[in-house]
């Protein structure tokens, strides 16, 4: 069975762009500023249609986090156990990515990450890599 991968729509293609150059983006408004990483026509704060990407740091941390035992399609069989965090980044917004080798590691509620990309399949997924 093949792996489900996203597939870009004219919405979300900058943002999948920005992964395969090695860039995690996100959208910011013009007129409030506020930040959302679920990329939109239109600003979800106040509904302004000004929105710009901006390339983030990659920086964030763990605010919770799962381990998937049981995988949810036979294509994920492989690769069980895999970790699944929600995280805070360090421009306001949230994103949720498997982490790195988060089955064979202790991770923490609070613990910093930094985003790298995973390729597979000619897609770039994001990916949380652990701060020691």
């Amino acid at each position: 069975m093949t792996r489900p991968l996203p597939r870009p729509t004219a919405e979300t293609r900058p943002f999948w762009e920005g992964c395969s150059a090695g860039e995690l983006r996100y959208q910011r408004c013009e007129r409030c500023g506020h930040v959302q990483t679920m990329p939109r026509a239109l600003c979800s704060a106040c509904q302004h249609r000004g929105l710009v990407w901006q390339v983030a740091s990659g920086n964030g941390r763990i605010v919770s986090h799962t381990t998937v035992y049981r995988a949810p399609v036979p294509a994920f069989r492989d690769e069980t156990p895999y970790v699944i965090a929600l995280l805070d980044m360090d421009e306001g917004f949230r994103l949720m990515a498997n982490v790195r080798d988060g089955a064979s590691r202790p991770i923490a509620i609070g613990q910093a990450v930094r985003i790298g990309f995973r390729e597979i399949d000619g897609v770039h997924l994001p990916e949380a890599e652990l701060i020691e």
